[in-house]
């Protein structure tokens, strides 16, 4: 098979190298999806320049965190998916950007074929991560508000949607005349340009000097400052990721006396669904939380229902060829993308 490869770390057109590798075989737990999309990632990026990883796999090796497909292998015990079309997280967060990808069955989720491509492919990561923040963290419901930062991008314009499919009002934020018009056309109902404006002079003032109930905050440090000032008392903050610096990701940033003075709840949110026997194994060997399949059933099933309803769509912002993968990703690490890149895998 073909599959984009990176030997050493560089700009995406400088090291991705399409290389012809033998097709993957899937082990236990793990189905073979036949590449037929591919979303990109700002997480692909760090595989590609060697940024901010919490593991740096081995050269060479495809990058890629995420494909949508057919199944066409399965390892034991995944075999009720033979056969499915299905959007999932590859192993290990890599191994994507080929015509074929080894993913772990409890990271595959079924998507039915009247939701056409490219849609169905720019719905698992945007839309469930969305979903955990809003839905399963923060608990948003109708008459409540919300700031969502980064809302032209993939996960800032499903949280705009979900936001208003639930009833609550919106801020939103993004750069520049265009990605404003778009926030407004998803449904925001104050949409601000940060590179204009005091987001959260305008929060305070549309909200009375009370704040918004909840922050969605996929920037991380460049806003972190301005949105603890306008959260609401007893408002939840949803550190859903760290686009404007991953270096802080594993670094100790955060001020406690903020936290306490601001009485919010700061929530950590993580897409990483798991089987029930590993969530046990990985908090006691890591500490950490991880969510249950089921969850992740629940929010595909919701998410699906709402698509098919027209409550939200995919923001699709260009549909790139495989052989164009590599100008796509570092026009995406430019910040020269709006909403979802999907790139054919056929």
């Amino acid at each position: 098979m073909k599959a984009w490869r990176v030997h050493r770390y560089g700009e995406p057109t400088d090291v991705l190298v399409l290389d012809e590798v033998d097709i993957p075989e899937p082990g236990p737990g793990e189905v073979r999806v036949r590449v037929q999309a591919i979303p990109l990632n700002l997480n692909d990026l760090e595989r590609i320049t060697g940024g901010n990883m919490m593991a740096r796999p081995e050269f060479p090796y495809s990058p890629g965190m995420e494909v949508f497909g057919i199944v066409d292998a399965c390892g034991a015990g995944t075999e009720h998916l033979d056969g499915a079309r299905v959007a999932a997280i590859t192993r290990q967060a890599h191994g994507g950007f080929a015509e074929y990808a080894i993913c772990p069955a409890v990271a595959a989720f079924v998507i039915p074929d009247d939701i056409a491509l490219p849609d169905a492919a720019a719905l698992l990561f945007p839309f469930h991560l969305a979903w955990l923040g809003l839905v399963d963290r923060a608990g948003l419901h109708a008459g409540q508000s919300v700031l969502i930062h980064a809302a032209a991008g993939g996960s800032g314009s499903a949280a705009v949607q979900l936001a208003k499919a639930t009833g609550a009002t919106v801020f939103a934020t993004a750069g520049g005349a265009e990605k404003v018009a778009l926030c407004r056309a998803l449904g925001a109902d104050v949409a601000i340009d940060y590179t204009t404006e005091d987001f959260a002079e305008v929060v305070l003032d549309a909200t009375g000097g009370r704040g918004v109930d909840v922050v969605f905050d996929n920037v991380g440090e460049a806003v972190m400052p301005g949105s603890f000032k306008c959260i609401a008392y007893d408002g939840h903050y949803l550190m859903m990721g760290f686009a404007s610096n991953k270096v802080v990701a594993d670094e100790q940033f955060v001020v406690p006396r903020h936290v306490t003075m601001g009485n919010f709840k700061l929530c950590g949110v993580l897409l990483n669904y798991q089987s029930d026997d590993m969530i046990g194994l990985i908090k006691r060997g890591m500490g950490w939380n991880v969510a249950p399949r089921a969850l992740g059933d629940r929010a595909n099933d919701e998410i699906v229902s709402l698509v098919r309803s027209g409550a939200v769509r995919a923001v699709i912002g260009s549909t790139p060829s495989f052989a164009e993968l590599p100008a796509a990703m570092a026009a995406m690490g430019d910040r020269a993308t709006t909403g979802r890149v999907i790139v054919s895998g056929e």
